[in-house]
């Protein structure tokens, strides 16, 4: 083993650039840490820069990638891949990370937890996403999960003098805890599956799940515990249980971090394991995908309904919106089981702009908080056409984004879903995912009424600081540009699926 040493180590060496983007982060929130404590207490909102240094030459490290991905390359033995499903996905984590630190910036001083290892808890929960996007490997991707669950667990929790924060990261701490042990346990199911001798590449396990009769009891059950867990991640009725009180609980920075970037890298994995080692099994995880799909419309919308603050409304409506990917899913497969890239592309779409136009919807609600005041009911919003016009516009633009009414990306996005329904032969999935508008209507609309109609209850004039505003402006450019101009949005999403899934 000694005389294998210097292959391996070259092996690596040779491998390394392909980590490079993880690198960068890891070691910008490294330096976050390192240099808080050269800072004084009013310079602490340096440590936004760094880590926005962090996200930028990861980004530039990511699209340096971009020309060995245009075909599946696989990396340190086959562990993870670089493909363009890949790169795509690191963009989308990346975006919503610096739309998050941009908004963090003012809000962490109101709170006064400005310290270096807010942002580098946020790098280091990146590092985990980008491995979900490429990992290839059992190991690789449990790995890559719980580093980036700790590092939310910690950042819910980061108020240490809020009660709701405590609670919340308690309780975000034990069910995760819980899905987690039944994922791990899905995930040694599927090692047994793949031997003698057993292995955790992905590739050779969906060999051996396809060599099995789709009514394996051991195959139903991997896909059942592995379901049942990333379900969980992605916050899908039943196991949606953590979203409302850790979207209320945990600094509201964090709750459109959790809500946008936590939720599109389980997609990431979600998809990756469905489409490859459950793909032989399809015709049976369709049907399970369709019931927690109709589970999650009508759960989340009816109880939005009901809602007074505004972070749960939000939970709420984003468990209807995993409803609306998770019939994407669905339409992935045609009647004959064959692939249908119209379903996968509208996926695709489907996450890239909600990253952005849900981040926007957090960040006005963002915008509310101040000294005294933690600015999420609804009752807060009361007038804000009168207190800040700029504000409010955008907010309305953002929540017609959520129902999905052109001229915004949420329209395009549900649009594709419901077609790619119809192309399917799902046609009674396409009426309900409109039926659901309406509700949805109407709990975006309260919010409206809340702006535009009522009387302010607070003089106060929320303020936009620079970086707020940026933030807000590329949220609100991303909504408008795909959907007015949706072409290379598309295009991107269509490349991004260019390599053997559903095969």
């Amino acid at each position: 083993m000694v005389a294998n040493w210097p292959a391996a180590l070259a092996a690596t060496q040779q491998d390394f650039p392909y980590i490079l983007p993880e690198v960068m982060l890891a070691f910008f929130g490294l330096a976050t840490l390192l240099t808080d404590f050269l800072l004084e207490e009013n310079q602490k909102s340096w440590n936004a820069v760094t880590a926005m240094l962090g996200v930028v030459f990861s980004g530039i490290s990511l699209w340096l990638l971009h020309p060995v991905a245009s075909e599946m390359n696989l990396r340190f033995g086959g562990m993870i891949v670089i493909d363009r499903f890949f790169i795509l996905f690191g963009f989308i984590f990346l975006a919503a990370t610096a739309l998050v630190i941009l908004l963090s910036a003012r809000y962490m001083e109101i709170e006064g937890e400005h310290g270096g290892e807010y942002y580098a808890l946020m790098l280091f929960s990146v590092v985990g996403m980008m491995f979900l996007a490429c990992g290839n490997d059992l190991v690789v991707l449990f790995i890559a999960l719980e580093t980036m669950a700790l590092s939310f667990y910690v950042l819910t929790g980061f108020l240490r003098g809020s009660r709701r924060s405590n609670e919340a990261a308690m309780k975000y701490v034990l069910l995760g805890a819980f899905s987690s042990g039944i994922l791990a346990y899905g995930f040694s199911i599927l090692y047994g599956l793949s031997g003698p001798p057993g292995s955790t590449n992905l590739a050779v396990i969906a060999i051996k799940v396809a060599q099995r009769p789709s009514y394996d009891l051991f195959v139903l059950l991997a896909l059942v515990t592995v379901s049942t867990g990333l379900f969980f991640k992605i916050a899908a009725v039943p196991f949606h249980q953590w979203a409302p009180d850790v979207y209320e609980g945990a600094p509201t920075t964090i709750t459109a971090f959790v809500s946008v970037a936590s939720k599109t890298a389980s997609f990431a994995l979600l998809l990756r394991l469905f489409l490859t080692v459950f793909w032989s099994v399809r015709h049976e995880w369709v049907p399970l995908v369709e019931a927690v799909a109709i589970l999650s419309l009508t759960f989340g919308n009816i109880v939005a309904i009901t809602q007074n603050n505004i972070k749960r409304l939000l939970a709420y409506s984003s468990i209807s919106h995993v409803g609306y990917i998770l019939l994407g899913l669905v339409a992935a497969v045609n009647i004959d089981g064959s692939l249908n890239p119209r379903g996968l592309q509208a996926v695709m779409f489907y996450l890239l702009v909600y990253a952005f136009f849900n981040t926007g919807a957090f960040a006005v609600v963002i915008l509310l908080r101040r000294k005294g005041i933690i600015g999420d009911d609804l009752e807060d919003l009361n007038g804000l056409m009168q207190r800040n016009p700029g504000a409010a516009v955008l907010m309305l633009v953002f929540l017609l984004s959520l129902v999905g009414i052109p001229p915004t990306a949420g329209f395009l996005a549900k649009l594709m879903v419901l077609w790619a329904l119809i192309e399917t032969g799902h046609t009674t999935l396409a009426v309900l995912g409109v039926i659901y508008i309406l509700p949805a209507l109407y709990y975006y609309f309260r919010m409206v009424a809340n702006m535009w109609v009522r009387e302010p209850t607070d003089s106060i004039r929320p303020i936009i600081t620079l970086a707020q505003g940026l933030a807000l402006t590329v949220a609100v450019a991303v909504t408008l540009a795909a959907g007015i101009y949706p072409e290379p949005f598309l295009r991107l999403a269509s490349r991004s699926l260019l390599f053997p899934f559903g095969h």
